[in-house]
């Protein structure tokens, strides 16, 4: 590895074993075997690098759980692809419960001083069309218009999810129960979609 990908190695190694709040440069420096410089030279700051980290962590860890669901569930009609994919999500939180949480931390630690925010920014961005890609490959008969609404509701359900899972685990609704809310708005005669 190079001195990048061990400080992300490192920074994630620290922030699970610490927590965000108390995860140093030094300390990160430390555990990626790298300078104390190298963080700024790689990523500008400790808190970008620590934004980088966990995006990377999370988009490995629940990106690619999703991204299986998807493919087990890609000869399936597209409201069964859905109902299971929000079947597994308690399954997959519970696998990265302590990524869950520290990113869940950084992002209020983003949201009250903006430091790292470039990197989480762009880590939303990145998600959104990480989920077009992989629903692209599994269902190329899709518009790109209806890949990237559908993208952009499973990431919205996938973070709000995270949270309440967050905070009370037997709260989140089933996919079963998702995709009856999906099925019943698509359903309505009387509304249409511009586009």
């Amino acid at each position: 590895m190079g001195n990048r990908e061990d400080l992300l190695a490192g920074a994630r190694q620290v922030i699970l074993e610490r927590g965000v709040a108390k995860a140093t440069a030094r300390d990160i420096a430390a555990a990626a075997g790298v300078s104390l410089a190298a963080i700024g030279y790689h990523f500008g700051s400790k808190e970008e690098l620590i934004s980088a980290a966990l995006t990377e962590s999370l988009g490995t860890g629940i990106g690619d759980a999703m991204e299986a669901v998807v493919d087990e569930t890609a000869a399936l009609p597209l409201i069964a692809g859905f109902t299971a994919m929000f079947d597994r999500m308690p399954e997959i939180f519970a696998s990265n419960r302590e990524e869950l949480f520290a990113s869940l931390e950084n992002s209020v630690r983003v949201a009250r001083d903006k430091s790292g925010s470039e990197a989480l920014v762009d880590a939303v961005g990145q998600a959104h069309l990480g989920i077009v890609e992989v629903l692209r490959k599994a269902r190329p008969d899709l518009a790109d218009a209806d890949l990237d609404a559908i993208a952009k509701l499973e990431f919205v359900i996938v973070q709000s999810l995270g949270l309440l899972w967050i905070i009370s685990p037997e709260s989140l609704p089933t996919g079963e129960e998702l995709a009856r809310a999906v099925s019943a708005i698509a359903s309505d005669g009387g509304a249409t979609v511009a586009g």
